[in-house]
Protein backbone atom coordinates (compact mmCIF):
# COMPACT_ATOMS: atom_id res chain seq x y z
CA UNK A 1 0.00 0.00 0.00
CA UNK A 2 1.35 3.37 -0.85
CA UNK A 3 2.10 5.94 2.55
CA UNK A 4 -1.01 8.37 2.33
CA UNK A 5 -0.01 12.20 1.50
CA UNK A 6 0.39 14.69 4.61
CA UNK A 7 -3.01 16.03 2.68
CA UNK A 8 -4.64 12.70 3.34
CA UNK A 9 -4.28 12.68 6.35
CA UNK A 10 -5.32 16.41 7.94
CA UNK A 11 -8.62 15.79 5.85
CA UNK A 12 -8.69 11.97 8.21
CA UNK A 13 -7.15 13.08 10.89
CA UNK A 14 -7.04 16.83 11.84
CA UNK A 15 -10.22 19.50 12.29
CA UNK A 16 -11.94 19.66 8.90
CA UNK A 17 -11.73 24.01 9.97
CA UNK A 18 -8.25 24.51 9.73
CA UNK A 19 -6.55 23.69 6.67
CA UNK A 20 -8.12 24.57 3.22
CA UNK A 21 -7.00 22.22 0.73
CA UNK A 22 -8.77 22.74 -2.75
CA UNK A 23 -10.77 19.59 -4.67
CA UNK A 24 -8.13 19.45 -7.27
CA UNK A 25 -5.17 19.65 -4.66
CA UNK A 26 -3.70 22.64 -6.07
CA UNK A 27 -3.39 24.75 -3.23
CA UNK A 28 -1.65 23.93 -0.41
CA UNK A 29 1.76 23.11 -0.81
CA UNK A 30 3.04 21.36 1.91
CA UNK A 31 6.87 22.62 3.76
CA UNK A 32 9.14 20.07 3.42
CA UNK A 33 11.90 22.75 4.48
CA UNK A 34 12.93 26.34 4.90
CA UNK A 35 16.15 28.40 4.75
CA UNK A 36 16.97 31.59 4.35
CA UNK A 37 13.57 33.55 1.71
CA UNK A 38 13.12 30.32 0.14
CA UNK A 39 10.93 27.02 1.06
CA UNK A 40 11.02 23.50 -0.32
CA UNK A 41 7.62 21.43 -0.56
CA UNK A 42 7.31 17.35 -0.02
CA UNK A 43 8.04 17.32 -4.29
CA UNK A 44 11.34 19.30 -3.69
CA UNK A 45 10.09 22.16 -5.36
CA UNK A 46 11.71 25.30 -3.88
CA UNK A 47 9.71 29.00 -3.43
CA UNK A 48 10.38 32.18 -3.16
CA UNK A 49 8.87 33.03 0.55
CA UNK A 50 7.21 36.71 0.71
CA UNK A 51 4.94 35.93 3.93
CA UNK A 52 8.08 35.11 6.00
CA UNK A 53 5.74 32.26 7.51
CA UNK A 54 2.95 35.18 9.04
CA UNK A 55 6.39 37.06 9.58
CA UNK A 56 7.69 35.36 11.96
CA UNK A 57 11.54 34.10 10.23
CA UNK A 58 12.10 38.07 10.17
CA UNK A 59 15.92 36.84 10.40
CA UNK A 60 15.49 34.45 7.55
CA UNK A 61 14.28 31.00 7.80
CA UNK A 62 16.52 28.79 9.96
CA UNK A 63 18.81 30.74 10.93
CA UNK A 64 21.99 29.38 11.69
CA UNK A 65 22.72 30.81 14.56
CA UNK A 66 19.11 30.81 15.83
CA UNK A 67 18.62 27.52 15.54
CA UNK A 68 22.07 26.61 17.35
CA UNK A 69 21.00 28.41 20.11
CA UNK A 70 17.72 26.70 20.26
CA UNK A 71 20.12 23.08 19.92
CA UNK A 72 22.29 24.14 23.02
CA UNK A 73 19.32 24.85 25.03
CA UNK A 74 17.44 21.43 24.37
CA UNK A 75 20.58 19.78 24.93
CA UNK A 76 21.15 21.64 28.47
CA UNK A 77 17.32 22.55 29.42
CA UNK A 78 14.43 21.24 27.47
CA UNK A 79 11.39 22.37 29.62
CA UNK A 80 11.48 24.81 33.48
CA UNK A 81 8.67 25.59 35.73
CA UNK A 82 7.05 28.24 34.38
CA UNK A 83 5.68 30.39 37.21
CA UNK A 84 7.54 27.98 40.15
CA UNK A 85 10.96 27.14 39.44
CA UNK A 86 12.89 29.84 37.00
CA UNK A 87 15.52 29.37 34.60
CA UNK A 88 18.49 31.88 34.09
CA UNK A 89 17.81 32.93 30.35
CA UNK A 90 14.19 33.92 31.28
CA UNK A 91 15.53 36.25 33.28
CA UNK A 92 18.08 37.74 30.74
CA UNK A 93 15.30 37.92 28.00
CA UNK A 94 13.35 39.89 30.59
CA UNK A 95 15.97 42.40 30.75
CA UNK A 96 16.63 42.83 27.01
CA UNK A 97 12.86 43.58 26.40
CA UNK A 98 13.08 45.81 28.78
CA UNK A 99 16.16 47.67 26.84
CA UNK A 100 14.62 47.37 23.87
CA UNK A 101 11.12 48.92 24.50
CA UNK A 102 10.75 50.87 27.66
CA UNK A 103 14.34 51.79 28.45
CA UNK A 104 15.32 52.91 24.87
CA UNK A 105 11.26 54.55 24.38
CA UNK A 106 12.05 56.77 27.48
CA UNK A 107 15.77 57.54 27.48
CA UNK A 108 16.96 61.08 28.29
CA UNK A 109 17.30 63.61 26.71
CA UNK A 110 13.55 64.04 25.78
CA UNK A 111 11.38 67.56 26.81
CA UNK A 112 8.78 65.37 27.80
CA UNK A 113 10.60 62.84 30.03
CA UNK A 114 12.51 63.54 33.44
CA UNK A 115 14.22 59.48 33.85
CA UNK A 116 14.18 56.77 32.13
CA UNK A 117 11.37 53.65 32.41
CA UNK A 118 12.09 50.19 32.75
CA UNK A 119 9.48 47.32 31.38
CA UNK A 120 8.14 43.89 32.74
CA UNK A 121 7.11 41.48 30.97
CA UNK A 122 4.68 38.66 31.39
CA UNK A 123 5.47 35.37 29.04
CA UNK A 124 3.04 33.71 26.76
CA UNK A 125 2.89 31.10 23.73
CA UNK A 126 1.03 32.81 21.14
CA UNK A 127 0.42 36.13 20.33
CA UNK A 128 -3.41 36.35 21.47
CA UNK A 129 -2.13 35.16 24.66
CA UNK A 130 0.07 38.28 25.01
CA UNK A 131 -2.96 40.18 24.08
CA UNK A 132 -5.25 38.96 27.17
CA UNK A 133 -2.62 39.28 29.76
CA UNK A 134 -2.49 43.09 28.37
CA UNK A 135 -6.31 43.48 29.14
CA UNK A 136 -6.34 41.31 31.96
CA UNK A 137 -3.50 44.14 33.09
CA UNK A 138 -5.32 47.05 31.63
CA UNK A 139 -8.70 46.09 34.09
CA UNK A 140 -6.32 45.42 37.27
CA UNK A 141 -4.83 48.74 37.28
CA UNK A 142 -8.18 50.70 36.31
CA UNK A 143 -10.90 48.44 37.50
CA UNK A 144 -12.65 49.42 34.04
CA UNK A 145 -13.67 46.71 31.78
CA UNK A 146 -14.28 48.33 28.81
CA UNK A 147 -11.84 48.17 25.61
CA UNK A 148 -11.83 50.50 22.94
CA UNK A 149 -10.46 48.99 19.73
CA UNK A 150 -10.74 48.99 16.09
CA UNK A 151 -12.85 48.29 12.80
CA UNK A 152 -10.69 45.50 10.98
CA UNK A 153 -8.69 44.83 14.15
CA UNK A 154 -7.03 41.69 14.48
CA UNK A 155 -5.81 40.40 17.78
CA UNK A 156 -6.33 36.67 17.83
CA UNK A 157 -9.04 34.60 18.13
CA UNK A 158 -8.67 33.46 22.34
CA UNK A 159 -12.10 34.07 23.98
CA UNK A 160 -10.51 37.26 25.53
CA UNK A 161 -9.01 38.78 22.45
CA UNK A 162 -12.22 37.95 20.19
CA UNK A 163 -13.95 40.79 22.26
CA UNK A 164 -11.16 42.69 20.63
CA UNK A 165 -10.83 41.08 17.35
CA UNK A 166 -13.32 43.29 14.51
CA UNK A 167 -14.03 40.61 12.04
CA UNK A 168 -17.03 38.78 12.11
CA UNK A 169 -15.85 35.84 10.35
CA UNK A 170 -13.99 34.47 13.85
CA UNK A 171 -16.59 36.87 16.26
CA UNK A 172 -20.11 35.68 15.27
CA UNK A 173 -19.99 31.95 15.63
CA UNK A 174 -18.82 32.37 19.16
CA UNK A 175 -20.77 35.42 20.47
CA UNK A 176 -23.03 33.46 22.89
CA UNK A 177 -20.16 32.85 25.38
CA UNK A 178 -18.30 36.58 24.51
CA UNK A 179 -18.81 39.01 27.11
CA UNK A 180 -18.33 41.59 24.74
CA UNK A 181 -16.55 44.13 26.79
CA UNK A 182 -14.90 46.28 23.40
CA UNK A 183 -16.39 48.65 21.42
CA UNK A 184 -14.85 48.99 17.77
CA UNK A 185 -14.58 52.98 16.08
CA UNK A 186 -13.19 53.29 12.39
CA UNK A 187 -9.38 52.66 11.93
CA UNK A 188 -8.09 56.10 10.60
CA UNK A 189 -6.45 54.16 7.53
CA UNK A 190 -4.58 56.95 4.60
CA UNK A 191 -6.04 55.35 1.42
CA UNK A 192 -2.76 56.11 -0.95
CA UNK A 193 -4.38 58.01 -3.54
CA UNK A 194 -8.15 57.87 -3.42
CA UNK A 195 -9.88 61.53 -4.22
CA UNK A 196 -13.16 60.37 -4.66
CA UNK A 197 -13.42 60.00 -0.55
CA UNK A 198 -12.62 63.69 -0.29
CA UNK A 199 -11.10 63.44 3.24
CA UNK A 200 -8.39 64.64 4.52
CA UNK A 201 -6.69 63.15 7.47
CA UNK A 202 -7.45 66.09 9.66
CA UNK A 203 -10.94 65.28 9.38
CA UNK A 204 -11.01 62.23 10.11
CA UNK A 205 -8.51 62.11 13.30
CA UNK A 206 -11.50 64.56 14.27
CA UNK A 207 -14.41 62.60 13.67
CA UNK A 208 -12.40 59.91 15.66
CA UNK A 209 -11.13 62.25 18.56
CA UNK A 210 -15.02 62.74 18.74
CA UNK A 211 -15.76 59.17 19.09
CA UNK A 212 -13.19 58.31 21.93
CA UNK A 213 -14.48 61.03 23.99
CA UNK A 214 -17.61 60.09 23.70
CA UNK A 215 -16.94 56.38 24.96
CA UNK A 216 -14.43 57.53 27.44
CA UNK A 217 -16.54 60.23 28.95
CA UNK A 218 -18.80 57.14 30.07
CA UNK A 219 -15.70 56.31 32.68
CA UNK A 220 -15.93 52.84 31.63
CA UNK A 221 -13.24 52.23 29.68
CA UNK A 222 -9.91 50.75 31.25
CA UNK A 223 -8.03 50.65 27.87
CA UNK A 224 -7.56 50.95 24.89
CA UNK A 225 -6.08 48.78 22.27
CA UNK A 226 -4.72 49.77 18.87
CA UNK A 227 -2.08 48.13 16.10
CA UNK A 228 0.09 50.91 14.86
CA UNK A 229 -0.37 49.00 11.21
CA UNK A 230 -3.09 46.64 11.12
CA UNK A 231 -1.27 43.52 8.64
CA UNK A 232 -4.64 41.37 9.00
CA UNK A 233 -7.05 43.85 8.13
CA UNK A 234 -5.61 45.01 4.75
CA UNK A 235 -1.88 46.85 5.66
CA UNK A 236 -3.91 50.01 6.67
CA UNK A 237 -1.85 52.58 7.31
CA UNK A 238 -2.89 55.69 9.70
CA UNK A 239 -1.93 59.06 9.40
CA UNK A 240 1.17 60.58 11.50
CA UNK A 241 -1.63 61.86 14.40
CA UNK A 242 -3.38 59.11 15.15
CA UNK A 243 -1.04 57.23 17.99
CA UNK A 244 -0.38 60.89 19.11
CA UNK A 245 -4.35 61.17 19.90
CA UNK A 246 -4.70 57.24 21.07
CA UNK A 247 -1.61 58.68 24.02
CA UNK A 248 -2.98 62.06 24.92
CA UNK A 249 -6.48 60.20 25.17
CA UNK A 250 -5.15 58.06 27.43
CA UNK A 251 -3.40 60.38 29.40
CA UNK A 252 -6.37 62.29 29.82
CA UNK A 253 -8.86 60.05 30.56
CA UNK A 254 -6.69 57.58 32.71
CA UNK A 255 -7.00 54.85 30.32
CA UNK A 256 -4.44 52.34 29.59
CA UNK A 257 -2.98 52.66 26.09
CA UNK A 258 -2.24 49.40 24.96
CA UNK A 259 -0.32 48.52 21.22
CA UNK A 260 -0.55 45.01 19.77
CA UNK A 261 3.15 45.13 18.04
CA UNK A 262 2.83 41.21 17.28
CA UNK A 263 2.70 41.42 13.38
CA UNK A 264 4.62 45.17 13.23
CA UNK A 265 7.73 44.51 15.80
CA UNK A 266 11.29 43.72 15.01
CA UNK A 267 11.76 45.78 12.55
CA UNK A 268 8.96 44.81 10.25
CA UNK A 269 8.30 48.66 9.48
CA UNK A 270 11.87 49.76 8.98
CA UNK A 271 12.21 50.65 13.03
CA UNK A 272 12.26 47.96 15.36
CA UNK A 273 8.65 48.89 16.92
CA UNK A 274 6.28 50.55 14.45
CA UNK A 275 5.40 53.20 17.47
CA UNK A 276 8.86 54.67 16.84
CA UNK A 277 7.95 56.45 13.86
CA UNK A 278 5.63 58.56 16.11
CA UNK A 279 7.66 58.75 18.92
CA UNK A 280 4.61 57.39 21.15
CA UNK A 281 5.21 55.18 24.23
CA UNK A 282 2.45 52.82 24.67
CA UNK A 283 1.75 51.70 28.65
CA UNK A 284 1.78 48.25 27.19
CA UNK A 285 3.23 46.80 24.25
CA UNK A 286 2.09 42.97 22.85
CA UNK A 287 4.99 40.80 20.89
CA UNK A 288 5.36 37.35 19.05
CA UNK A 289 5.76 36.37 15.59
CA UNK A 290 9.33 37.55 14.70
CA UNK A 291 10.55 37.29 18.32
CA UNK A 292 12.24 34.01 18.30
CA UNK A 293 12.27 33.15 14.51
CA UNK A 294 10.50 30.39 14.85
CA UNK A 295 9.33 28.84 18.69
CA UNK A 296 6.38 29.32 20.04
CA UNK A 297 6.92 32.46 22.62
CA UNK A 298 5.52 36.14 23.07
CA UNK A 299 5.56 38.12 25.51
CA UNK A 300 3.44 41.22 26.95
CA UNK A 301 6.06 44.66 28.03
CA UNK A 302 4.55 46.39 30.12
CA UNK A 303 5.75 50.23 31.34
CA UNK A 304 7.07 48.88 35.42
CA UNK A 305 4.68 51.11 37.49
CA UNK A 306 1.51 50.05 35.71
CA UNK A 307 2.48 46.30 36.16
CA UNK A 308 3.42 46.82 39.30
CA UNK A 309 0.14 48.43 40.49
CA UNK A 310 -1.40 45.95 38.32
CA UNK A 311 -0.41 42.55 39.25
CA UNK A 312 -0.37 41.81 43.24
CA UNK A 313 3.04 40.22 44.20
CA UNK A 314 3.29 36.28 43.77
CA UNK A 315 2.45 34.64 47.52
CA UNK A 316 3.29 31.06 45.75
CA UNK A 317 0.18 30.82 43.24
CA UNK A 318 0.33 33.10 40.14
CA UNK A 319 -2.97 34.40 38.67
CA UNK A 320 -1.64 34.49 35.31
CA UNK A 321 0.23 31.40 34.49
CA UNK A 322 0.82 28.62 31.87
CA UNK A 323 2.88 25.35 32.18
CA UNK A 324 5.30 26.52 29.46
CA UNK A 325 5.18 30.22 30.22
CA UNK A 326 9.22 31.47 29.38
CA UNK A 327 10.16 28.48 27.88
CA UNK A 328 13.83 27.82 27.55
CA UNK A 329 14.59 26.95 24.13
CA UNK A 330 12.23 29.78 23.23
CA UNK A 331 14.26 32.39 25.06
CA UNK A 332 17.45 31.06 23.80
CA UNK A 333 16.17 31.42 20.62
CA UNK A 334 14.73 34.80 21.21
CA UNK A 335 17.91 35.99 22.48
CA UNK A 336 20.09 34.62 19.71
CA UNK A 337 17.27 36.06 16.83
CA UNK A 338 17.28 39.23 18.31
CA UNK A 339 21.11 39.89 18.26
CA UNK A 340 20.94 38.40 14.86
CA UNK A 341 18.70 41.47 14.20
CA UNK A 342 20.58 43.59 15.31
CA UNK A 343 24.54 42.01 14.14
CA UNK A 344 22.96 41.86 10.29
CA UNK A 345 21.35 45.59 10.68
CA UNK A 346 18.13 44.05 9.40
CA UNK A 347 15.74 46.93 10.81
CA UNK A 348 17.76 49.51 8.67
CA UNK A 349 17.70 46.67 5.43
CA UNK A 350 13.88 46.39 6.00
CA UNK A 351 13.56 50.11 5.54
CA UNK A 352 16.03 50.39 2.52
CA UNK A 353 14.15 47.44 0.63
CA UNK A 354 10.63 48.80 1.81
CA UNK A 355 11.00 51.95 -0.15
CA UNK A 356 12.30 49.88 -2.99
CA UNK A 357 9.34 47.22 -2.64
CA UNK A 358 6.71 50.55 -2.44
CA UNK A 359 8.52 52.07 -5.30
CA UNK A 360 8.18 49.16 -6.99
CA UNK A 361 4.76 48.08 -6.32
CA UNK A 362 3.59 51.74 -7.04
CA UNK A 363 4.94 51.38 -10.71
CA UNK A 364 2.37 48.05 -11.43
CA UNK A 365 -0.39 50.92 -11.70
CA UNK A 366 1.70 52.66 -15.06
CA UNK A 367 2.11 49.44 -16.42
CA UNK A 368 -1.50 48.07 -16.35
CA UNK A 369 -2.50 51.81 -17.84
CA UNK A 370 -4.17 49.70 -20.92
CA UNK A 371 -5.76 47.28 -18.89
CA UNK A 372 -8.46 49.27 -16.79
CA UNK A 373 -10.42 45.92 -15.00
CA UNK A 374 -8.82 47.40 -11.61
CA UNK A 375 -8.21 49.79 -9.37
CA UNK A 376 -5.01 49.19 -8.02
CA UNK A 377 -3.41 50.96 -4.71
CA UNK A 378 0.19 50.11 -3.18
CA UNK A 379 0.72 51.30 0.35
CA UNK A 380 3.62 50.18 3.12
CA UNK A 381 6.12 51.00 5.47
CA UNK A 382 9.53 48.94 5.79
CA UNK A 383 9.15 45.65 4.84
CA UNK A 384 4.94 45.42 5.58
CA UNK A 385 3.67 46.74 2.09
CA UNK A 386 0.57 45.66 0.24
CA UNK A 387 -1.01 45.79 -2.98
CA UNK A 388 -5.26 46.12 -2.87
CA UNK A 389 -7.14 44.99 -6.03
CA UNK A 390 -10.57 46.85 -6.89
CA UNK A 391 -12.84 46.34 -9.62
CA UNK A 392 -13.54 50.27 -11.79
CA UNK A 393 -17.04 50.20 -9.17
CA UNK A 394 -14.63 50.39 -6.19
CA UNK A 395 -15.49 46.52 -4.88
CA UNK A 396 -12.99 44.02 -3.50
CA UNK A 397 -11.76 42.07 -6.38
CA UNK A 398 -11.45 39.28 -4.08
CA UNK A 399 -11.98 36.36 -6.55
CA UNK A 400 -9.07 37.59 -8.91
CA UNK A 401 -6.40 37.98 -5.89
CA UNK A 402 -7.14 34.89 -4.58
CA UNK A 403 -6.81 33.31 -8.17
CA UNK A 404 -3.71 35.60 -8.40
CA UNK A 405 -2.21 34.22 -5.27
CA UNK A 406 -3.02 30.52 -6.44
CA UNK A 407 -1.25 31.21 -9.54
CA UNK A 408 2.01 32.69 -8.31
CA UNK A 409 2.49 29.77 -5.95
CA UNK A 410 2.59 27.58 -9.11
CA UNK A 411 5.32 29.63 -10.52
CA UNK A 412 7.22 29.79 -6.93
CA UNK A 413 6.09 32.35 -5.28
CA UNK A 414 4.30 32.27 -1.65
CA UNK A 415 1.68 35.04 -0.95
CA UNK A 416 -1.14 35.75 1.51
CA UNK A 417 -4.20 37.49 0.69
CA UNK A 418 -4.87 39.92 3.79
CA UNK A 419 -7.78 42.42 4.63
CA UNK A 420 -11.43 41.39 5.07
CA UNK A 421 -12.16 40.73 1.65
CA UNK A 422 -9.06 39.02 0.96
CA UNK A 423 -8.47 41.74 -1.90
CA UNK A 424 -4.95 42.88 -0.57
CA UNK A 425 -1.56 41.10 -1.67
CA UNK A 426 0.75 41.16 1.19
CA UNK A 427 3.86 41.54 1.25
CA UNK A 428 5.88 40.16 4.52
CA UNK A 429 9.43 38.77 3.34
CA UNK A 430 11.87 38.01 6.03
CA UNK A 431 13.69 41.01 6.29
CA UNK A 432 16.76 39.67 4.68
CA UNK A 433 15.51 39.08 1.09
CA UNK A 434 17.54 40.91 -1.53
CA UNK A 435 16.30 44.29 -4.12
CA UNK A 436 17.03 41.27 -6.82
CA UNK A 437 14.72 39.17 -5.14
CA UNK A 438 11.66 41.49 -4.38
CA UNK A 439 11.97 42.50 -7.91
CA UNK A 440 11.88 38.97 -9.14
CA UNK A 441 8.40 38.90 -7.31
CA UNK A 442 6.99 42.01 -8.31
CA UNK A 443 7.16 41.54 -11.99
CA UNK A 444 5.76 37.93 -11.67
CA UNK A 445 2.91 39.87 -9.53
CA UNK A 446 2.88 42.44 -12.36
CA UNK A 447 2.45 39.81 -15.02
CA UNK A 448 -0.23 37.81 -13.71
CA UNK A 449 -1.35 40.92 -13.22
CA UNK A 450 -1.54 42.08 -16.98
CA UNK A 451 -2.55 38.46 -18.06
CA UNK A 452 -5.64 39.07 -15.57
Amino acid sequence: MSRPSTLDLLQRYESRNVTFVEADRSWPMVWERAKGVHVWDDTGKRYLDLTAAFGVAAAGHSNPRVVAAGRRQMGRLLHAMGDVHPHRLKGELARVLSQRTFEHWTKAPHPERTRTTHGKTIFCSSGFEAVEAALKTALLATGKAGVIAFEKAYHGVGYGALNATHRAHFRSPFLAQLRQFGTFLPFPAIPPADPARGRRHGDTLDSLEAGLRAHLRKKTIGAILAEPIQVRGGINIPPPGFLPLLRSLCDEHGAVLILDEIYTGFGRTGKWFACEHAGVVPDLVCLGKALTGGFPLSACVGRAELMDAAWPRSTGEAIHTSTFLGHPVGCAMALANLAEIQRRHLVECSAESGRFLLERLASIRGRLSTAPRFQVQARGLGLLAGLELLRPSGEAATDQVLALIKSLLHEGFIFLPEGEHANVVGFTPPLTISAKQLELAVSALARKLAQA
